[in-house]
């Protein structure tokens, strides 16, 4: 089957996004290396003797859960993109609002102005990969490079702003989880744009266990840092 016109376009701009991400970090976002361990993670493995063990389950489930819903909304925008679906507008929306959700779950620990600033880096994170959907859409090289580059550096902002309010976020760690995050979910979106659903799928999977390593890195550094909050 001579694929259509659009699906070669699109193909020719998966790859350049793949190129783009290599030039940018050094690295490649399919790296095998890259890739997290598979390995169950124990939730409230730091739990202190004197925690309520049930308190610091609920902190753990809520968060995993926040940043479940940042992957399945991302996935699901990336993909109602490719199809150029109706139902774009209104995906892209719904991933937004987990933004919004992040935000507010800190807020009873840093308080409204730290949350809301948490809430604009991870909406200028999602914001910031519309100009790379749309850079490959057009197969427009010109402007893939300076948005990969973009999307990065929203990454490490992110990264830096954690580490800032807890001890417990090493900024290096902090760096390391954020770029693992945008290598990643360049390589699902890769596949997904050259029509390899199978392997989109695949990485998705090792970028969705990455993210909730993540989510119970903040968990636990939440505990650390705020101890009263948890106490039996």
């Amino acid at each position: 089957m001579t694929p259509r016109p659009r699906h070669r376009k699109l193909a020719t701009a998966a790859a350049s996004i793949a190129a783009t991400a290599l030039m940018a970090t050094g690295l490649s976002a399919c790296d095998a290396s890259a890739q997290p361990h598979a390995e169950a993670i124990t939730v409230g493995h730091h739990t202190h003797p004197e925690h309520d063990a049930a308190a610091v389950v609920t902190l753990h489930t809520a968060m995993r859960q926040l940043w479940v819903e940042h992957m399945e909304w991302t996935y699901a925008t990336v993909a109602a993109f490719t199809a150029d679906s109706e139902g774009l507008s209104a995906t892209l929306d719904r991933l937004l609002q987990n933004q919004a959700d992040i935000g507010n779950a800190v807020k009873p620990f840093y308080g409204e102005e730290a949350g809301a600033a948490l809430t604009g880096l991870l909406e200028d994170h999602i914001n910031g990969a519309v100009p790379i959907l749309v850079a490959a859409r057009d197969a427009d090289t010109k402007a893939l490079g300076p948005a990969v580059a973009d999307w990065y550096r929203n990454a490490k902002a992110i990264a830096d702003f954690l580490a800032r309010a807890n001890p417990s976020w090493e900024k290096g760690e902090m760096r390391t989880m954020m770029k693992g995050h945008i290598d990643q979910t360049l390589a699902y979106a890769t596949a997904h744009l050259q029509g390899e659903y199978a392997d989109a799928i695949e990485a998705y999977g090792h970028a969705e266990a990455h993210m909730l390593e993540m989510a119970d890195l903040l968990s636990d550094g939440l505990v650390a840092q705020f101890p009263d909050k948890f106490k039996s």
